[in-house]
């Protein structure tokens, strides 16, 4: 990271006084972890800070120590609205109504849009908590378990546990000195990554049930309707695009998760060597190489129909290139 940079965004904070901390809806476990690590280590640092998330804490993150004290919107006045792991702010959601332009942002998404005064985009980072790890010694003198606890969440759940194509030695030594402060690395593994609830299962059940196949595209859809069935409280996918990914001869997968108000999350993954983040942008979307989001407007079907055809284009595009 610049130091430039770094002495920069350290002036934002050491003159704040009262600070808001967010990030992006339906949060997974890097925005969870950013939220809580960057928040607690300011409020180590004399800050008075809320913590805010539009669609709260996950069920399945709240084993993350002081996660109950997110909340679901900002209140008061504010010095310093630093916003993380959110390429930019419309994924925020309703988090920052009213508040304008934030002062910091600081995320590791390729397709971030430098939309704060102050931005710190460091693409080559497994995970937004990765940044904040090398950060958060320029403001405080030691890190906390909770903090690291938090950091450390963000760094496995991005990285699926070490295991996707952008880990690095790093990072390794990172999360190796996060555990060095006493978490206990094998139990947030299996909170993060292989734990899962009943109701959960059951809305995989239903979508791996629907799942398809088209030359090296695997697909499937979740409806609301599938939700309410299942019994399942959340607004994403319960991470089953990852078992999407995981499909021998897939290069790229796609899950296609219903939302209220006529809105349809699409989220994409990818095999090394294809970059969805393109398909992606073409959506207003974003994201990295290997995974990337966008969300739409309109019918299901219609939407699965345009985004199949896109990737399948981006597809054939690439191997034209290579040949």
């Amino acid at each position: 990271m610049g130091n430039n940079k770094i002495s920069e965004l350290s002036q934002f904070i050491i003159s704040a006084r009262r600070v808001l901390v967010t990030s992006h809806i339906r949060p997974d476990g890097d925005a969870v972890g950013s939220v809580l690590g960057m928040g607690l280590a300011l409020e180590q640092a004399g800050k008075d800070v809320q913590m805010v998330l539009a669609d709260g804490v996950p069920k399945n993150y709240r084993y993350l120590p002081e996660s109950d004290r997110v909340d679901k919107r900002a209140t008061g006045d504010f010095d310093l609205i630093c916003v993380l792991d959110s390429s930019d702010l419309i994924r925020v959601g309703d988090a920052l109504n009213g508040y304008g332009q934030p002062h910091i942002n600081i995320d590791h998404h390729i397709t971030n849009k430098n939309y704060a005064k102050l931005n710190l985009v460091e693409v080559s980072a497994v995970s937004t908590t990765e940044i904040l790890a090398e950060l958060i010694p320029n403001i405080i003198t030691s890190i906390s378990k909770p903090i690291a606890s938090a950091l450390l969440n963000g760094i496995i759940s991005d990285t699926l546990g070490f295991r996707t194509s952008n880990m690095t030695p790093k990072a390794l030594r990172i999360a190796a000195d996060l555990m060095d402060t006493g978490v206990d690395l094998p139990d947030l593994y299996r909170r993060a990554l292989v734990s899962r609830s009943f109701e959960s299962a059951r809305f995989w059940g239903i979508g791996l049930n629907r799942m398809e196949r088209r030359d090296r595209i695997v697909w499937t859809s979740l409806t609301i309707s599938d939700r309410q069935k299942a019994g399942y409280p959340g607004r994403d996918d319960a991470d089953m695009i990852n078992v999407l990914s995981s499909i021998e001869g897939a290069d790229i997968s796609i899950i296609f998760v219903e939302q209220p108000k006529g809105r349809v999350k699409v989220s994409w993954r990818a095999q090394p060597g294809f970059d969805v983040s393109k398909i992606a942008l073409q959506f207003n979307g974003g994201g990295h190489p290997a995974a990337a989001g966008a969300e739409f407007t309109g019918k299901l079907e219609k939407i699965r129909h345009l985004v199949l055809q896109a990737t399948q284009e981006y597809i054939n595009a690439e191997k034209t290139t290579s040949k």
